[in-house]
């Protein structure tokens, strides 16, 4: 059975700088549109937290697209932003949709 994979990234932006983080993740999810991609948001927390998670057909949908030599798209935003982050990959073992 294959899974759907959901990748996570998540940083702590100034406000001054929220608009520059939207605006980014605007453009960068009108100009790709991956293989295998289902599903991505970009998230708020509170003080500051941010959150950018992509739900993917299956974790091989992923590989390929890091084998093909592109960085990571949200990486990219937030390094040109010059915000730090935490990143990782999550299989999905149960969901619910109501």
């Amino acid at each position: 059975m294959t899974k759907e994979v959901v990748t996570a990234v998540d940083t702590h932006i100034d406000p001054d700088q929220e608009s520059a983080l939207i605006e980014g993740y605007e453009r960068m999810t009108k100009e790709s549109q991956p293989d295998g991609l289902i599903r991505s948001e970009l998230l708020r927390g509170q003080d500051g937290a941010w959150r950018i998670q992509t739900t993917w057909r299956d974790l091989e949908s992923l590989i390929a697209l890091r084998k093909a030599g592109n960085p990571p798209a949200a990486l990219v935003l937030l390094q040109g932003l010059g915000a730090e982050h935490t990143h990782g990959w999550f299989t999905v073992e149960r969901s619910i949709t109501s």
